[in-house]
């Protein structure tokens, strides 16, 4: 083993020291036009206009899972505000709501209440700890697959090739003076770009009112400005970065490239091109020999078919969002020149210096940094669902008059002010009977404005605030120590037997 080491760490330190051969033009095809990593570093200098990205059109697993993933994330945004999901007559029926009036988040048979907006909390934790056990597993696959930006970005270039054609036949339209051709084209495009971004900025607000009514009062111009105004800023967003700016947005704009780096190490499978077999690359014609050379023929399909514009073969990038579509870019050649797939590939840096070593390649998916990962995962999961099985449909909290502190009565009995609130969070309006315990004599009493204390009407998904009243006799002030005593109170809901109850303090004068 220590000998199997030292050549593992002995062919690294030769493959750092190894100096790239200099790319000195990719071949293309006759008729297309020239393919470049317009954003490499070896290449693209500090000062420059940005040059324009136009990946091309390729066919695999990978570009199909791509499709499959934008289908489906895009059919769950747009769709799911008119879905319905019955939670009784006093209720909204829309499955996922924020309703900021009422103070509610509606998400299927989950109502989360203000208070309760650690559900919220733990839900992002747990998105957050997801994302670093995948990123550490298999890189930035959900920048590759389901980050939003990619997938509106995907759409736009779709659009933008079902009207203008493939990568060359765009470049050459760019290229060419203004005509008919030219112009209705670019219309075209942009109009239904607009039409996207509109729909998107509409979808988003249909989540925070009900999406039929909200649809309505939009086409008839009754809709509140504010609806309006987000359409617009969402028309403008989703136009912007998906349509115009696109990869500028994952390389200069967002955080996660440069924070991805602390979750990967030499286990972690990232699209790799394999430089033990690809190289030295070069030209290769038909009926020609292999030997003395690597079977990458630097065609640039995987350059052409880069929605970030850089080259695979420059090792791993910042700009790569690992969404493999140079994997199904070079299986193809590879297919077309009869050599084995996989040139470019989901690989590990330590499969690389084993294959080096003449070692096979090894799957290590349990390592610290994943253990560390999934145990914080399902502590967090475990935390929130236990939270949720116990969540309590009926709450009361209690806070007490400070000034005065207490009030003497007629009688000698001492007197505490409290502001009740009860929460009935079920669908159906109850009577809640209130009671308090925890010292000897204390009651409930009765005032101009409070009437029974004892019972307290609540709306269905409703907080009622009542000021109720305390009174401790006189011959019972001797179980005040320093003046003060604990008592409860406890709200219940007579037909269901469900009870809350929460403490507080009674005061009164000291001894």
């Amino acid at each position: 083993m220590p000998q199997e080491k030292l050549k593992l760490q002995a062919l690294a330190d030769e493959a750092v020291a190894e100096v790239k051969p200099a790319l000195s033009g990719a071949q293309h095809r006759e008729g297309e036009e020239p393919i470049e990593a317009v954003n490499s570093p070896n290449v693209i200098p500090l000062y420059e206009s940005r040059v324009k990205v136009q990946p091309k059109l390729v066919r695999g697993t990978f570009r199909r899972i791509k499709w499959i993933v934008m289908a489906v994330t895009l059919s769950i945004y747009y769709l799911t505000p008119w879905l319905r999901w019955d939670r009784g007559p006093h209720l909204p029926d829309q499955a996922v709501l924020l309703d900021f009036p009422g103070r509610r988040f509606y998400f299927f048979f989950l109502e989360i209440w203000p208070q309760e907006f650690y559900y919220i909390t733990g839900l992002l934790i747990l998105a957050a700890i997801g994302l670093f056990l995948v990123t550490s597993l298999a890189g930035r696959v959900w920048c590759g697959y389901t980050c939003p930006q990619t997938v509106w970005t995907d759409l736009f270039i779709l659009i933008e090739r079902m009207i203008e054609g493939d990568r060359s036949a765009r470049i050459r339209l760019d290229r060419s003076p203004w005509s008919f051709n030219k112009f209705w084209r670019k219309g075209v495009k942009h109009t239904l770009w607009m039409a996207v971004a509109v729909a998107t900025g509409g979808a988003w607000i249909f989540y925070f009112a009900d999406a039929p009514a909200l649809a309505v009062s939009l086409f008839t111009f009754e809709a509140p400005y504010l609806a309006y105004v987000f359409i617009a800023l969402f028309t403008f967003t989703t136009y912007t970065l998906g349509g115009i700016a696109r990869e500028q947005v994952c390389i200069y704009m967002c955080p996660w490239p440069r924070i991805q780096g602390a979750m990967f190490d030499e286990h972690s499978f990232l699209v790799s091109y394999k430089v033990d077999r690809g190289e030295p690359r070069g030209a290769h014609k038909k009926g020609t020999s292999w030997e003395g050379r690597g079977d990458c023929i630097d065609c640039a399909q995987c350059v052409a078919a880069c929605p970030m514009g850089i080259d695979i073969r420059d090792g791993m990038q910042l700009e790569c969002i690992q969404c493999a579509l140079c994997i199904d870019a070079c299986d193809d050649v590879m297919d077309r020149v009869g050599r084995p797939r996989g040139l470019i590939a989901y690989d590990t840096l330590g499969n690389e210096q084993r294959r080096k070593a003449g070692l096979p390649p090894k799957l290590n998916l349990v390592r610290p940094r994943t253990i560390v990962y999934s145990v914080a995962l399902a502590v967090v999961a475990a935390v929130m669902l236990v939270a949720l099985v116990t969540r309590h449909t009926l709450e009361v909290s209690v806070l007490r008059d400070r000034n005065p502190l207490f009030v003497t009565l007629s009688d000698g009995s001492i007197r505490n002010g409290y502001n009740v609130k009860i929460i009935n969070k079920e669908a159906y309006p109850h009577t809640v009977r209130v009671s308090v315990e925890g010292l000897d004599g204390a009651h409930l009493i009765t005032t101009a404005e409070n009437g029974d204390p004892s019972r307290v009407d609540v709306g269905a998904d409703t907080l009622k605030s009542v000021k109720l009243f305390v009174s401790l006799p006189k011959d019972r002030l001797g179980q005040l120590q320093d003046g003060e005593a604990l008592i409860r109170f406890v709200a219940t809901i007579p037909e269901t037997g469900k009870t809350a109850q929460v403490e507080t303090s009674f005061r009164g004068p000291e001894q």
